[in-house]
């Protein structure tokens, strides 16, 4: 069995990287730590840059049809992950989870059409319908101690009294908060969403990384209602570290869902994937599963650390553990600061560049997003100066 690497540090100078070339326009400095864009520290896994690397020996790339093993091998893996069962009939190659939301935007919806969102949650899921000219329509999570809850009664008041709601963006597992839905949850969303004819995009790309014993459940399997009403997005970008080969699919059970969003793609010619995304998907679903083991383990082990560093050394940031993906969300709100404060204190005197919590809507004041898909050396780093900054304060 291979034992993968994850501790020692990668430069990333010279790749163009965004986590670090975009550090001046978003915090207005360079000399940061940078733990905020949602991906990883460490290279991706030998077993796809080889099967890129024997595809590039061939130096022709011309138009290039999807290798006969791609939707077998999503397929596979899907089943034997989440246990369900997808027809090849029902997946499409998308360039990417949030072109993808956009593109069910301008599919699906009319003009005045409104899309229902659960902040705090993942900001495109806000700025690509209000980008679209779609009104968007707060359906917040309720907080409780043991995390966040969908706020189900309230969803029901707000499409029985708003029937230009049309659409509901579900991020699952959640971002930022890192929850796993529960079977009993998203069965009552898909019976709300379908009694009142709701489309539901379920943007489900930290499916794979579920963490510490719990869960990924796919919406569309939860039931018929579920699978009727359903556009699932997926992609192995995330697990295996290769967001920037842009390797996305949508799923769809229902047929005339199916047509509608499927038929206005095609008619925009935005389905045929680059050579190379089949390629790394391929690899990655069929020689990636220890790897994956290995690197959630060290992920869990990152999240330990900075929930029992900030237990022992900065108690007024309480960081919640999540259930799936690399992100911690942490509430700084004990430290009683300003939104401008907070963000100060992260990026002016600790050095650090996070997501302020306000990035992701109402519920978000008083809250950062730390990315801890990196070397544990680097996040000692950056626990230690927040640790000094906050003693400052």
């Amino acid at each position: 069995m291979p034992h993968y690497d994850f501790s020692t540090p990668v430069s990333r100078l010279g790749t163009d990287d965004i986590k670090h070339t975009a550090l001046k326009d978003m915090f207005g400095r360079t000399d940061l730590i940078p733990l905020w864009v949602a991906d990883m520290d460490w290279e991706t896994p030998a077993f796809i840059t080889d099967a890129l690397r024997q595809r590039l020996d061939h130096s022709l790339f011309g138009y290039t049809s999807a290798p006969s093993d791609f939707w077998p091998a999503v397929i596979s893996w899907i089943e034997t992950h989440h246990q369900w069962h997808v027809e090849e009939e029902w997946m499409m190659f998308i360039p990417g989870i949030v072109k993808g939301i956009a593109m069910a935007v301008n599919a699906l919806l009319s003009p005045g059409d409104k899309v229902v969102i659960q902040p705090p949650v993942y900001h495109p899921f806000r700025l690509v319908p209000e980008g679209n000219n779609h009104g968007v329509v707060m359906n917040p999570l309720i907080e409780t101690p043991a995390g966040y809850s969908m706020d189900l009664d309230g969803l029901e008041q707000i499409l029985d009294s708003d029937p230009r709601c049309r659409l509901l963006i579900l991020s699952n597992p959640h971002n930022p908060a890192g929850v796993c839905w529960t079977k009993d949850t998203l069965q009552r969303l898909a019976l709300i969403c379908h009694k009142h004819g709701v489309t539901v995009i379920s943007d489900e790309i930290h499916c794979d990384m579920a963490l510490f014993g719990h869960k990924h459940t796919p919406f569309a399997s939860v039931s018929d209602e579920a699978a009727d009403i359903s556009i699932t997005f997926g992609a192995p970008s995330k697990t295996f570290n290769i967001a920037g080969i842009v390797s996305s699919y949508a799923i769809v059970p229902n047929p005339q869902l199916r047509q509608r969003f499927y038929g206005w793609i095609e008619a925009n010619e935005m389905s045929m994937p680059t050579v190379f995304a089949p390629i790394a998907t391929i690899a990655a679903f069929k020689h990636g599963e220890e790897w994956r083991r290995q690197m959630l383990s060290y992920v869990e082990g990152n999240v330990q650390y900075v929930i029992d560093f900030c237990r022992d050394h900065i108690p007024a940031i309480k960081p919640l553990r999540p259930e799936a993906s690399f992100l911690v969300w942490l509430d700084c709100r004990a430290l009683a600061l300003s939104h401008d404060a907070l963000v100060d204190l992260f990026v002016n005197k600790a050095r650090l560049a996070l997501n302020d919590g306000e990035m992701f809507g109402p519920g978000g004041e008083g809250f950062m997003r730390l990315n801890v898909g990196t070397q544990r050396s680097v996040l000692v780093q950056a626990m230690e100066q927040l640790e000094q900054a906050c003693r400052e304060i």
